[in-house]
């Protein structure tokens, strides 16, 4: 793979990175995160440089103010759900907001169970919880919510939104869900053949050019003919047409 990536983010913003399977979204993940050294290049978060081919700079991982959440998720199997945790945050921390990430990824009744003992969602939500445990300023999310129902999906979204309202970190987040990306992103950067092809907000992206959109069944009311679709952290109804259930994504003409 050549994989040739120039990009710009904001502090503060959140990004998404969008592509088929192979495209070098993971690989991305983590050259930024210190595990993949590239080629050639420079990787600047501020005025601090964590990589510079040039200079021979080469900050290793634990010198990194990133977070990453691992696709496999990378638990601890001997430690518990808290105990996870609690080995991410900074030292002489309290645990206020381990607290508050376990209730907000409603783990209180499995928070001293071994991570062997729980479902893939589960599995899944702890290891988005340990990643937001560390307090650091650029988190990198691979994927962070597929393993959720739909439901759960959402509210986590929620979340996400509240967590960053309040601290302000910088997320890069992996994600083939057009609906999460436009309730979640900024910004979005489409990957396609080892390189970014497409930079712009996700109704840039998405929507124009291609009048069509991709949106999520969230309610269906067949005595009065009518869907609820959310595209994005919208809501739009539509006449139902065919047999639609809750969670179903669909296409949606944007020129309509």
């Amino acid at each position: 793979m050549l994989l040739d990536i120039r990009a710009e983010i904001e502090l503060g913003e959140i990004v998404a990175l969008y592509g088929t399977s192979g495209a070098g979204k993971t690989s991305t993940l983590r050259m930024l995160a210190g595990l993949m050294q590239p080629d050639s290049g420079h990787i600047q978060i501020g005025s601090e440089t964590w990589f510079d081919s040039d200079k021979k700079i080469n900050f290793a991982p634990q010198q990194r103010d990133v977070g990453l959440m691992f696709q496999d998720y990378a638990l601890f199997p001997n430690m518990t759900v808290r105990a996870n945790l609690e080995f991410a945050q900074e030292k002489n921390t309290d645990n206020k907001r381990i607290d508050e990430l376990i209730e907000a990824m409603q783990l209180g009744d499995l928070q001293h169970q071994f991570p062997t003992r729980l479902s893939g969602g589960q599995q899944q939500r702890v290891a988005l919880a340990r990643t937001l445990a560390q307090g650091a300023k650029v988190l990198l999310l691979d994927e962070p919510l597929s393993a959720l129902d739909t439901e759960m999906r959402r509210d986590l979204q929620d979340f996400l939104l509240a967590f960053h309202k309040k601290y302000q970190p910088t997320i890069i987040l992996v994600s083939h869900d057009i609906g999460e990306i436009f309730r979640l992103a900024d910004r979005v950067f489409v990957l396609e053949n080892e390189e970014i092809t497409q930079t712009g907000t996700p109704l840039e992206v998405f929507a124009e050019g291609n009048e069509k959109l991709i949106g999520r069944v969230i309610e269906v009311d067949e005595k009065q003919g009518l869907v609820a679709i959310l595209i994005g952290d919208k809501v739009i109804r539509k006449s139902l047409n065919g047999t639609l259930v809750v969670g179903d994504e669909i296409q949606i003409n944007t020129d309509t």
